[in-house]
C-alpha cells in the first residue's frame, strides 16, 4: 500500500510586480499604498454619509501617511533591532532613509526594509491626534472611522507579505503549506513546507474589516430609532473593535510564526506578543466605555 505525498504549495513568486525603466515597483510597495488609497475612499465615503465637511476629509490623508510610515518604521527598528540602528552612525541613518549604506562608501536605495504594523498603530493614533487638533473633528468620530476600514489595509499589507515570501510561519504538514525559498525561510538551505501566516492574518482581517462594515451599516439605518447606540460613530466602539480583534487575532498567530528576531526564542511570548497585549486590553476598554456612555 502506498501513500501518496502531500501537496505543498511552492511559492517563490517574483518581488516585483512590474518596472518602468529603472524604476522596480515591487508587490509590497504597491499593495501597501494601494491599502491606503482603499482606506482613503472608505472613510471620505464615511464622512460623506455623516455629513462632516469635505476640507476637514482632506488633511486626514497627509496625517494617517506620515503616523503610519514613521511609526511602522521607528517600531520595527526600535522593537525588533535596536541593537543595529541604535548603535551606529550607519544604522541610524539606514533607520532614517530608504538606503542601505554599502561598505565601500556607496549607497543603494532600497525603500524602508522593515515596518512594524505595532509602531503603525501607535503613529497612526499619534496622527489622528494631530489632525483633530487641526480640523477640530472630535476624535472618537476620526478614530472610529478610520478604524472601520483599517483592516483592509492590513490585509493588503500582509498579502504583500506573502508576496515577499517573509514573516513565514513554522514548520507544518498541513496540506495548505507553502515552501517558502526566501532565506529566512530556509533550514540548512532547504526550502521546507511552513505555515502561510501571512494569509491567515489577511483572510482574519478581511473578515474583521468585513464585520465592521455590517455592524457601521446596521447603527447607520436604524440610528434615527436609537441615537443613544453604544455601536455609534464617535462612541469609540470601532476603534477598540478594531484594536481588541485584530490585536487578539495577531497574539495566537503568532504561535504560528517563526521567530523574527534571534533573541525572541529564548522568550516565552514574543516581541509581537507582548506589544499585542496592550492594544487588546485598551480596545476592550473602548467598546465597554462606548457601552457605559450610550447605556444599555
Amino acid at each position: 500500500m502506498t501513500t501518496m505525498a502531500p501537496l505543498f504549495i511552492d511559492w517563490q513568486p517574483s518581488v516585483e510586480a512590474f518596472s518602468i525603466g529603472f524604476l522596480s515597483i515591487r508587490w509590497y510597495s504597491l499593495l501597501w499604498c494601494l491599502g491606503f488609497i482603499v482606506t482613503y475612499l472608505i472613510v471620505q465615503r464615511l464622512y460623506k454619509q455623516q455629513k462632516i465637511e469635505d476640507e476637514k476629509f482632506d488633511p486626514l490623508f497627509f496625517y494617517c501617511f506620515l503616523g503610519v510610515l514613521i511609526g511602522a518604521r521607528l517600531g520595527h527598528c526600535l522593537f525588533y533591532e535596536p541593537q543595529y540602528y541604535l548603535t551606529s552612525v550607519t544604522g541610524f541613518i539606514e533607520m532614517l532613509l530608504p538606503a542601505r549604506l554599502m561598505p565601500d562608501g556607496s549607497w543603494r536605495l532600497t525603500g524602508y526594509e522593515g515596518l512594524a504594523s505595532h509602531g503603525g498603530t501607535i503613529g497612526l493614533m499619534i496622527g489622528m491626534v494631530l489632525y483633530c487638533r487641526k480640523t477640530k473633528v472630535k476624535p472618537w468620530v476620526v478614530m472610529d472611522n478610520v478604524a472601520i476600514s483599517v483592516p483592509s489595509m492590513a490585509c493588503l499589507i500582509r498579502l504583500g507579505n506573502l508576496m515577499n515570501s517573509e514573516i513565514v510561519g513554522k514548520t507544518t504538514d498541513v496540506p495548505w503549506a507553502f515552501i517558502f525559498h526566501s532565506h529566512e525561510s530556509l533550514i540548512d538551505g532547504i526550502a521546507v513546507p511552513r505555515h502561510p501566516a501571512q494569509l491567515y492574518e489577511a483572510l482574519a482581517y478581511l473578515v474583521i474589516f468585513v464585520c465592521g462594515v455590517i455592524i457601521y451599516r446596521h447603527w447607520h439605518k436604524t440610528q434615527a430609532m436609537a441615537p443613544q447606540s453604544p455601536i455609534a460613530v464617535g462612541t469609540g466602539f470601532y476603534f477598540g473593535f478594531c484594536l481588541a480583534t485584530i490585536f487578539t487575532f495577531r497574539f495566537f498567530v503568532e504561535f504560528l510564526k517563526k521567530e523574527q528576531v534571534d533573541f525572541e526564542q529564548s522568550m516565552p511570548l514574543d516581541m509581537g506578543q507582548l506589544l499585542s497585549v496592550p492594544f487588546v486590553l485598551l480596545g476592550i476598554w473602548c467598546m465597554w466605555n462606548a457601552k457605559k456612555k450610550q447605556g444599555k
